[in-house]
C-alpha cells in the first residue's frame, strides 16, 4: 500500500492527540507501518495542535510535507485555513464548523476571518459537521472529536467495526459508550 498522511488540527484541549493515537491504532490494526508526530505549540493556552499519522506498508518518516495531506481533519474553523496549504489537491478536508477565537482576536489586536469554509469549498472537497452541537446532544460535549473522526473515517480504509473496536481499545474504560455513539453519529452523517 501506498503510505497515506492524514493530518489532525486543533487548538489545545480538542482531543487531537487522542485522536491521532486512534487513527494510529486503526493502521496498526490493519498491519500497516506507522509513524506518529505530534507539534503541541502553546496547547494548554488554546494554541495550535497538530499531529501528523503517516501508514503504508513502510513508512520512512513522521511528518508531512506541504501538498500531501490526504485527509486534513480539523477540529475548528481557522485551523482550517492555517493549515489548508499541507492538503492535497484531490485531498479531503473533514472540519468541524465551529469557532475558537484566538488571543489576538479576544483582544482585538486581529480580526476572524469571516466566510472560512465557504471560501475553501471554493478550491478543494470540504465534509462539515458542527460536532460541538452533535456532542452536547449526546449529553457530552468532549466526545466531538470523535464525531469529526467518524465523519473522516467514510473516507479512510477501514470498515466501521475495526474502528469501534480501536475506540474501545484506545479511550479511557468509563467513556468507551459514549465514544462509540459519538462515532456512530459522526459516521451515519
Amino acid at each position: 500500500m501506498k503510505t497515506r498522511n492524514i493530518m489532525i488540527v486543533g487548538v489545545g484541549g480538542q482531543g487531537t492527540l487522542l485522536t491521532s493515537r486512534i487513527l494510529g491504532g486503526i493502521a496498526i490494526h490493519a498491519g500497516y507501518d506507522v509513524k506518529l508526530s505530534e507539534v503541541h505549540g502553546m496547547a494548554q493556552r488554546g494554541g495550535s495542535v497538530v499531529t501528523f499519522v503517516r501508514y503504508g506498508d513502510k513508512v520512512e518518516e513522521p511528518i508531512v510535507e506541504v501538498g500531501q495531506a490526504d485527509v486534513l481533519i480539523a477540529f475548528e474553523r481557522l485551523e482550517a485555513l492555517r493549515y489548508i496549504h499541507y492538503l492535497k489537491k484531490d485531498g479531503v478536508l473533514i472540519v468541524n464548523d465551529w469557532r475558537i477565537d484566538p488571543i489576538t482576536v479576544v483582544t482585538g489586536v486581529a480580526e476572524y476571518p469571516e466566510h472560512i469554509l465557504e471560501d475553501l469549498e471554493k478550491t478543494h472537497t470540504v465534509y462539515r459537521v458542527n460536532a460541538m452541537e452533535e456532542a452536547k446532544k449526546l449529553g457530552n460535549s468532549r466526545v466531538f472529536n470523535i464525531i469529526v473522526l467518524g465523519l473522516a473515517a467514510k473516507y479512510m480504509d477501514y470498515t466501521k467495526e475495526d474502528w469501534l473496536t480501536v475506540i474501545e481499545n484506545t479511550v479511557p474504560s468509563k467513556t468507551v459508550e459514549i465514544n462509540k455513539k459519538a462515532f456512530e453519529l459522526g459516521y451515519s452523517i
